[in-house]
């Protein structure tokens, strides 16, 4: 048996008022997912514990049926693991954000979905005039960068800009929640107030605001940690051959320390104009030479965090016809049968536009097992379904169950 887990990220949501009362799921026609849970069975995953803020890190990895409590370590240090940064014990490494504040408030969490061409060159232009040999800047894709402060203490409250669109910046600087974390705290601050001060003029947010796009004119650190100590998917399930395929550096991070192969689809953006056809061919390309493989499409996500509707309907629609649809079509020609999952990693309703805790819908196909009675893939049908609440690593358990 094969199996594959295909994460479409922040997909579930909470039923819009302006909508009929109907979540994006509810509202979106997807016939391939929803035949996925009729011949399927469905239930609720928690994802993220009370104790921890509800991150994509946090909840994918969840997911994969690590105990996040104890191994998690901040965002920054997936992340940098994706691009090859070797972290040393005492390094503290943060995701660092583009983004883009007017009038002191912060107004977009990914400086306007700067691209990846024009955000290097800002990166690259901040390492020079502010890194040295305790601060390191990193480029990532997109809005999404590394960090890294020599012998920094990660004793902080660092608040994720996707959480605060809407305040004043000033509000929501760093603060240590320890004394000697004071130090980095201001430290990190400081970088904050000269990044503005070097960005605001810079050439490549001119020529955004002559275009009518949004500068990045600040960047904003977040998800403080160490380099973590993981075990691989194989050291937990047995699983040998496994692969990552996404557009984000997180994922890509997450894969390497999970010890899976990191599958890169040129035109994947992370967005809602992702190569889909791309990523839907790779998994199967993957599913060819590996037991296990996470195929993680971080469009929904974006609409919810934009708070756009009509654009969420759109994404979970394209994962539906553009990827599973064709997933089910090629499954039928491979030499081995295949589990599929589906799910997203936590919900990100586009009323308040951020993560929330509740427990995401999954449902789980699987050749071998029959089907119970949910007939339609979305946040409330699944609580009929016949694998209940599950939490921790009970999903993939279940998931790799013959």
């Amino acid at each position: 048996m094969k199996y594959l887990i295909i994460l479409g990220d922040g997909m579930s949501d909470e039923p819009l008022e302006s909508y009929g009362n109907k979540t994006p799921l509810q509202l979106a026609h997807k016939p391939s997912i929803d035949w996925l849970t009729k011949h399927g069975r469905s239930g609720l995953l928690t994802t993220v514990p009370a104790s921890m803020h509800p991150g994509s890190e946090v909840a994918n990895m969840a997911v994969l049926g690590y105990d996040v409590e104890k191994v998690y370590e901040g965002r920054g240090v997936l992340e940098a693991a994706s691009k090859g940064v070797v972290l040393e014990a005492e390094d503290l490494c943060l995701r660092c954000n583009l983004i883009t504040i007017e009038d002191d408030t912060i107004i977009n969490h990914s400086g306007g979905h700067i691209s990846t061409k024009e955000a290097t060159e800002l990166i690259v232009f901040l390492n020079e005039k502010l890194g040295d040999e305790n601060i390191k800047f990193y480029p990532g894709v997109s809005y999404r960068h590394i960090l890294v402060i020599k012998n920094g203490n990660k004793q902080l409250d660092c608040t994720p800009p996707h959480d605060v669109m809407g305040t004043l910046f000033k509000e929501v600087l760093i603060k240590a929640t320890a004394s000697e974390a004071a130090q980095t705290a201001t430290l990190l601050n400081n970088l904050i107030f000269k990044s503005q001060e070097l960005l605001e003029n810079h050439p490549i947010n001119k020529k955004r605001i002559t275009d009518g796009k949004k500068p990045a004119n600040s960047i904003w650190p977040w998800s403080p940690g160490y380099k973590p100590t993981m075990p691989t998917l194989e050291e937990m399930f047995g699983i040998k051959d496994s692969a990552v395929i996404s557009a984000v550096d997180l994922l890509h991070g997450i894969g390497v320390y999970a010890g899976m192969k990191v599958i890169h689809v040129e035109g994947a953006t992370g967005l809602y104009d992702t190569n889909y056809e791309g990523k839907a061919k790779a998994a199967i390309d993957a599913l060819k030479g590996n037991d296990f493989v996470y195929l993680h499409i971080e469009a929904s996500d974006e609409a919810g965090h934009e708070g756009d509707v009509e654009l969420k309907v759109k994404t979970i629609e394209y994962l539906d016809q553009r990827i599973v649809k064709y997933i089910l079509e090629e499954i039928k020609k491979l030499d081995e049968p295949v589990s599929i999952a589906i799910l997203p990693d936590h919900p990100t309703p586009c009323a308040i536009r951020t993560h929330t805790y509740d427990p995401v819908p999954f449902t789980i196909y699987s050749p071998t097992k029959e089907p119970d009675s949910v007939q339609v893939y979305d946040e409330f049908s699944v609580k009929e379904g016949s694998l209940g609440l599950l939490k921790g690593d009970e999903f993939m358990k279940k998931f790799l169950e013959e």
